[in-house]
């Protein structure tokens, strides 16, 4: 069972959530498609962040051109970070897709699957 952030912790999560959001909006890389920022995760020593993401279209093709933009401008991200956070240490960024919308569209399918075996019987 994972251990509950602290209250700091989750303040310092949403603010780089929405610097990165604004952030994400101004880049100008034609590999990043519609991307939002689900979650973050930092550390309590605020040394790394897990920044979960959805992209749209949703295929293979532009998840990994995503991935690999968000890589590149990373540096970029971090440094914005440093100017919008008021604390000593700026968290290296890693960047994860979030599975959760994968997870509950196959889930739809499995459920709609399973109604339309019950309306066959």
């Amino acid at each position: 069972m994972s251990q509950q952030p602290s209250p700091r912790i989750r303040r310092i999560n949403e603010a780089v959530k929405e610097v990165l959001a604004t952030q994400l909006v101004d880049l100008k890389d034609p590999r990043l498609g519609f991307i939002t920022v689900t979650e973050v995760r930092t550390t309590s020593d605020l040394r790394n962040a897990d920044v979960y993401y959805t992209v749209l279209p949703d295929d293979d093709e532009s998840r990994s051109a995503t991935a690999e933009g968000l890589r590149s401008a990373s540096s970029l991200l971090r440094r914005e970070l440093g100017v919008h956070l008021r604390t000593r240490r700026v968290p290296d960024l890693h960047f994860v897709r979030d599975p959760l919308p994968a997870q509950g569209r196959r889930i739809d399918t499995l459920l709609r699957g399973e109604q339309a075996q019950e309306g066959n019987a």
